[in-house]
């Protein structure tokens, strides 16, 4: 027999407009929603859950996030601006590091941002052999589209002075010309991961898989503190699927997840008979995953107009024209999901004439594909993305997290026009959010903040036009990340036949200052019902 459970809180947003004062749950989904005594008399000897004057919210649903990136993450050293803002720090806890680290065993810290740190300039190869000529050791920048490594990494990533770079990468150089340990795109995911390259391996081995399960233990705890029930994992290969259904085979996948296969594991589709929207439990298949360019905060996206301060530099594209074109046709006319790495407004571009050329040549208007970050837009982008019915996952919690180095990057006209949550809405796009972890933030109400003040977290407003107002932010993690995951119907909402997905926070996303959004504290956090994660002091 199912049991029912009623939950009550001061206020309960379930995003359809109704504002029920209790909801019950009778297995995994909402059974229904009502007064507090209609309930009781309804389901009667159901247990009451009281939140007092917390308020429910839809769980949290990060539309493109990294949660097998972050299981790898965790078990490696955290070099984020919360734990160092000095090369020096840097270089501490590398060698503290090395203290524990066996014979030519590696040394890997993520999440450095050159950007803040104290010295005004970027880890070099010559840092790194300061610290071990003998242990390969690789750093990932925060953006994770490049990242430093030294020499003894170079060596056995078999790259020297005459080494051409892989396609769609590039070395980094000093001014003599030498190589500096900087690697850009390709040249980085050969070295760092599994998920993407064309390579039996990768040069930096990955965790065993029992460590991989930890890390994803403690990825997931950290989510869920956040608020999150759900997120799209970005970008997944073989080991990664392993790695989720493993967990879920133990009872331990505490997140439902979305996934987006790397295109270059296309086969295994066909292989195992499954497509875009196959589901099992708690993981479902929601789409092929490539790329155009680079990043935003590793300032690598593709653009228009070159980088502010410079004349040439456009940015990179990682994958052809042509490598493109056939990605595209091939996922569109197999009918699934393309799910596309676009930031800069050029990449966009190159993107939606072969989306468009796809659906001319085989129409699938049903097929709603996705471009993921769509940094940076124009009209004409905003137009065509609303007539093919694509959907723009851009980051959240962005203009907070860079604050004013983004207007040395882009400049205040490209501002008004990056993270264009307010254009998406006013033309009709359909736009979800997400935090691209581990490149930025994790924490949904931390982005709210960022969409609704566009102020970073040095006091800096950037692109103000692009505001939206709490509710539009808060349907950005909940009712359009299910819509962007093709999961409307169950997901996103809190309403009889739903997912008893949902969060008690301290106050009220939608009414309290939201300079304070980020701050807002999580008392606990319910997937389907059950709790995963509950505040202890």
């Amino acid at each position: 027999m199912t049991m029912t459970t009623i939950f009550r809180a001061r206020r309960i947003v379930t995003m359809t407009g109704d504002e029920p004062e209790a909801l019950a749950v009778s297995g995994e989904t909402i059974a229904a929603t009502g007064s507090l005594a209609e309930l009781r008399e309804r389901f009667d000897g159901a247990e009451v859950v009281d939140a007092g004057d917390g308020v429910i919210v839809p769980g949290f649903n990060d539309a493109h996030a990294h949660l097998a990136v972050a299981a790898e993450d965790m078990l490696h050293l955290d070099l984020s601006i919360d734990a160092v803002s000095s090369l020096a720090e840097i270089a501490a806890k590398l060698r503290a590091e090395l203290a524990h680290t066996p014979p030519g065993g590696w040394l890997r810290g993520s999440r450095y941002d050159d950007a803040k740190m104290a010295e005004g300039r970027v880890l070099s190869r010559w840092d790194l052999d300061e610290i071990s000529r003998d242990h390969p050791i690789l750093v990932l920048q925060v953006a994770g589209h490049w990242g430093v490594v030294n020499s003894k990494a170079l060596e056995l990533g078999g790259i020297d002075e005459a080494t051409e770079a892989p396609p769609g990468g590039k070395f980094g150089r000093d001014g003599s010309g030498r190589l500096n340990g900087i690697l850009f795109e390709m040249a980085i995911f050969d070295f760092a991961y599994p998920q993407a390259t064309h390579r039996p391996q990768t040069v930096a081995p990955a965790a065993t898989p029992e460590d991989r399960q930890r890390g994803l233990g403690l990825a997931m705890r950290a989510f869920h503190a956040a608020g999150m029930t759900s997120l799209t994992d970005a970008m997944i290969g073989p080991d990664d699927i392993a790695l989720l259904q493993e967990a879920q085979r133990r009872g331990t996948l505490t997140l439902r997840v979305n996934m987006l296969l790397h295109f270059e594991h296309y086969g295994l589709l066909a292989q195992r008979g499954i497509r875009t929207g196959s589901a099992d439990g708690r993981l479902r298949l929601g789409g092929i995953k490539t790329f155009v360019d680079g990043a935003i905060g590793g300032r690598t996206c593709l653009m228009e107009q070159p980088f502010e301060g410079t004349t040439d530099d456009f940015g990179m594209q990682t994958l052809s024209d042509a490598e493109l074109r056939d990605v595209v046709r091939m996922v569109h006319n197999d009918g699934n999901r393309v799910c596309t790495h676009a930031n800069g407004d050029r990449a966009i571009g190159k993107l939606l004439d072969q989306l468009e050329a796809a659906q001319r040549e085989r129409p699938k208007p049903h097929l709603h594909h996705r471009i993921e970050h769509c940094s940076i837009v124009n009209d004409e982008i905003l137009r065509r993305m609303k007539a093919l019915g694509a959907i723009a996952a851009p980051f959240g919690s962005y203009v907070h997290y860079h604050g004013g180095k983004l207007l040395d990057w882009y400049g205040p006209e490209r501002i008004e026009r990056m993270f264009a949550h307010r254009s998406f809405l006013d033309h009709g796009v359909a736009v979800a959010g997400s935090s691209d972890y581990p490149c930025g933030p994790y924490q949904p109400l931390l982005a709210l903040q960022s969409c609704v003040t566009r102020t970073g977290y040095d006091g800096t407003p950037l692109g103000l036009s692009q505001r939206i107002t709490p509710s539009e932010a808060l349907a950005l993690y909940t009712t359009s990340a299910a819509y962007a995951s093709d999961e409307a119907g169950t997901k996103g909402m809190l309403a009889p036949g739903y997912l008893a997905d949902f969060v008690v926070l301290d106050d009220d996303p939608l009414t309290v200052d939201p300079s304070t959004l980020g701050t807002l504290g999580v008392r606990a956090t319910y997937l389907g019902g059950a709790k995963v994660w509950e505040r202890t002091a």
